[in-house]
């Protein structure tokens, strides 16, 4: 299936609470690869930047990208994440028009 939406964005936390952030985000990549539709949903804390937690998705379409962001279990993330200490959220979605492997 070839992805026509690409999502990449970040979240900040303290330091200090990544362990505890790192239980609630697994249940939502696992949440996410079960139910929702995606192609993918990497994530990863920048080894250079502690605190810091990169994304990057690939969606069939927006709509399924619009299903993801109402599922259920995005509301408890987002619930985890303000009592882990958020700090910094940003994200962005582009339309894929073509691509190719390099």
């Amino acid at each position: 299936m070839q992805p026509k939406v690409a999502v990449f964005g970040i979240l900040r936390f303290p330091p200090d609470r990544m362990s505890e952030v790192q239980v609630h985000l697994q249940i939502l990549v696992e949440a996410t690869y079960r139910n929702d539709g995606c192609i993918a949903y990497d994530v990863a804390e920048d080894p250079f930047d502690p605190g810091l937690i990169r994304f990057s998705e690939l969606w069939p379409d927006h709509e399924s990208l619009s299903r993801h962001l109402q599922a259920p279990h995005i509301e408890p993330w987002r619930t985890a994440a303000r009592n882990c200490g958020l700090l910094e959220r940003k994200f962005t979605a582009y339309n894929i028009t073509s691509s190719r492997e390099i």
